[in-house]
């Protein structure tokens, strides 16, 4: 997990490194109508993040929930013949298919400068929560591997894409948004199928991996402030993407001229 921190605080040091230097060739104040006003602030979007984190933290001392984990640990391991790995990779595909989508024809709300941008802060603030709750609340694993259950880091990670997806092409079809919510659920399902998370750790990832998306995208028209109009014109030519396989992490960047 905290080499995947590294990894996208690098994707991030990267885009910013590139606005700085469209800056400095072209010298425009951001024009305000450039600044995204269409993901304000509303309370009722916090209502599901906040049950999940609910959840979440009350299962870590009410006995009844405690039961709950165990039991539904239990029933699944009576129907596991042999333990799948797919949770490994399709964490990672709602977010992949933030910048997978536009290149087959379907329009999202954000060009790929803001689009990396926004995902960058998103997974920069999924993958904090999660490495210092883990490291603070000393949750066993199911299978008894290691201190570090609780929250799910991959269920995290792929609620935080899901939920991109959906913010980025609601307006084209509700349906992307519905499959990427169901890639992030199924994500959460095989990491309690393979005995690595309890039902509490999966409720709080998922509750992380919502709210933190959220909130780049109620900070973006900040952070949008700071660049200009010839600087999205730089990225826009740029792609800006990550790859994992099980033995390395890099970054893949084409630029068109």
């Amino acid at each position: 997990m905290r080499n995947w921190i590294y990894f996208f605080l690098a994707v991030i040091f990267v885009s910013c490194s590139l606005h700085k230097a469209a800056a400095q060739q072209a010298d425009v104040v951001t024009d305000s109508s450039a600044v995204d006003t269409t993901h304000d602030y509303k309370l009722k979007h916090l209502i599901v993040p906040a049950v999940l984190f609910s959840y979440g933290i009350v299962a870590l001392e009410s006995e009844s929930l405690k039961t709950l984990n165990s039991d539904t640990r239990d029933e699944l391991k009576q129907h596991i013949d042999e333990k799948l790995s797919i949770d490994d990779f399709t964490q990672y595909s709602p977010l992949a298919a933030v910048f997978v989508l536009p290149n087959l024809g379907v329009k999202p709300e954000h060009d790929l400068g803001e689009r990396s941008i926004i995902a960058g802060t998103s997974f920069l603030i999924m993958a904090s929560t999660v490495t210092i709750l883990k490291n603070v609340s000393n949750v066993e694993r199911p299978d008894g591997s290691s201190d570090n259950s609780f929250p799910s880091g991959h269920t995290a990670t792929a609620f935080m894409g899901a939920e991109m997806v959906y913010q980025e092409f609601k307006d084209e079809s509700i349906w992307y948004g519905i499959s990427a919510y169901t890639v992030a659920a199924g994500t959460g399902f095989f990491r309690m199928y393979n005995n690595r998370h309890w039902l509490s750790d999966v409720a709080m990832g998922a509750g992380i991996g919502i709210l933190s998306t959220k909130l780049s995208y109620w900070l973006f028209p900040e952070i949008s402030k700071l660049f200009n109009k010839s600087e999205s014109r730089v990225l826009n030519n740029m792609e800006i993407s990550p790859y994992a396989d099980q033995q390395q992490q890099a970054i893949r960047v084409l630029y068109r001229f």
